[in-house]
């Protein structure tokens, strides 16, 4: 990412905080010859002593993503973005010279792929998904609330997947968009 000094990020804080709030990050991968992109909802995972956190998140084992684990890998979570169009005093100040720009502000995670096929590991980790993303609804669904043959079902059909993060870089480009 072309990241400008006067743009660049540097409360870890404020970065971590985007990827809470915009969890529908970007992985990318390459299968080989191309690049590929899957969009899926992440939980982030503060660091403790040993390093910079985590990202984590689940597959259909009929997904591909998860076989590419040991990759290196790029995981981009955009936040708010506006266009910005010339403001009308500074272009009469300025004699017309302005142009219209985009504010955003965005966050690359890099770091290693690794595949998580543990039955146990996933249903804790989706136990904790629901709670978090259901929290906000008058009357939140819970893992338990489906029948358990079920969810065995569906435990074999995901795959998770977590990405130790090795850099992490934000760039806030303008205010920050409503």
């Amino acid at each position: 990412m072309y990241l400008p000094t006067r743009h660049r990020q540097h409360d870890p804080q404020a970065m971590q905080d985007l990827i809470r709030a915009h969890a529908l990050g970007m992985l990318v991968t390459h299968d080989g010859a191309l690049p590929d992109a899957d969009h899926l909802p992440f939980e982030y995972v503060p660091a403790g002593s040993d390093g910079a956190g985590l990202l984590r998140a689940h597959v259909a084992r009929a997904n591909p993503v998860w076989r590419r684990a040991g990759q290196q890998v790029l995981a981009v979570f955009r936040g708010p973005a506006a266009y910005v169009p010339p403001d009308q005093q500074e272009k009469l100040e300025t004699g017309g010279r302005v142009v219209p720009t985009w504010d955003y502000h965005v966050v690359h995670v890099h770091g290693r792929l690794r595949a998580i096929e543990d039955p146990a590991w996933l249903l804790d980790f989706l136990h904790g998904q629901t709670r978090h993303h259901e929290a906000p609804q008058p009357q939140p669904w819970s893992v338990a609330d489906a029948p358990p043959a079920y969810i065995d079902g569906m435990l074999r059909a995901i795959v998770g997947i977590e990405i130790a993060i090795e850099r992490i870089e934000g760039k806030w480009k303008g205010a920050p968009p409503a």
